[in-house]
């Protein structure tokens, strides 16, 4: 049995093999910014080349999921934002997907792309995200908005619905790979792993944003942790702006090194430690006075 990545004791004896972050296709706003400033953001379409992203990332996913077809033993249950842009992302990638293999979807308002207002003036906000950039990405609250850091917390109480899902309510048989495929945005997906492995902010801020379609495989490695490392390589992790430790962590997570003893974390706070040999000099000397 496993612990979950909270730390509250909670144990899984089944957890899913694999959970694997997508964010949406090519839409109208990506290629136009102009869009928003008539579309609400939660109505912006895919564009024509976003559906062929999106079928295109189903055939990959599904290739990933069964090991090049030679693996037929899975099953997948979805989750996506209810934003149409992600709604008709989930569809095209359904299409690679036959129907016995999907055990369940759910449409979550968690995973909803960051707000940034309401309508949305292009010259405000090149203003506005210029302003971010200048405040810090993570805390700069848009007005009328959301912060990152606000879309991490609805983002955390959703890994806890996501815990209660996998151990009480997605019925599958425990002989067969369970595959939780999340569709959402980027920065929603980039929170998510933030929260999951416990990176700072500082961290964060280095992260670039996910491709349109692009997606990235969490993977349960040698020793119940799930890792990045399993299934990217070093230069796909370095191109996504995380830095030597943070992939030396990932690496620790795959092959079964026990966390603790991958001791990054620890540098991201303190500059300085007392060595261990005056730790145990001041403990003798502790013990001497008190035998005395």
């Amino acid at each position: 049995m496993i612990n979950n990545p909270e730390g509250e004791g909670e144990q899984h004896k089944f957890l899913p093999k694999r959970i694997i972050l997508v964010r949406h296709g090519e839409s109208a706003g990506n290629l136009d910014g102009s869009a928003y400033t008539t579309t609400p953001d939660y109505k912006i379409p895919l564009t024509s080349d976003g559906v062929s992203q999106a079928k295109l990332a189903g055939t990959q996913i599904k290739y990933v999921i069964s090991d090049s077809g030679r693996f037929n033993n899975w099953k997948v249950c979805f989750y996506v934002s209810p934003y149409e842009r992600t709604r008709s992302t989930l569809r095209e990638i359904g299409t690679s997907f036959p129907r016995k293999r999907v055990i369940g979807v759910k449409e979550e308002c968690r995973i909803r792309e960051q707000d940034f207002g309401n309508f949305q003036i292009t010259e405000r906000m090149k203003i506005i995200k210029e302003t971010r950039e200048r405040f810090g990405r993570f805390f700069y609250r848009f007005p009328e908005g959301e912060s990152a850091a606000d879309v991490f917390d609805r983002v955390s109480s959703f890994l806890e619905s996501l815990w209660r899902d996998i151990d009480t309510r997605l019925q599958y048989d425990p002989n067969d790979d369970l595959n939780i495929i999340i569709v959402s945005h980027g920065l929603a997906s980039r929170v998510f792993l933030m929260k999951w492995f416990k990176w700072t902010v500082e961290q964060f801020e280095y992260l670039n944003n996910f491709n349109n379609c692009e997606f990235r495989v969490m993977q349960l490695g040698d020793g119940g942790e799930y890792s990045l490392a399993v299934h990217h390589s070093d230069e796909e992790m370095l191109e996504w702006g995380m830095s030597a430790e943070m992939i030396k962590d990932q690496k620790c997570r795959a092959n079964g090194t026990p966390i603790e003893k991958c001791q990054w974390y620890l540098d991201s706070f303190f500059d300085h430690f007392e060595s261990d040999s005056e730790d145990g000099e001041n403990e003798d000397n502790a013990t001497d006075k008190s035998d005395c």
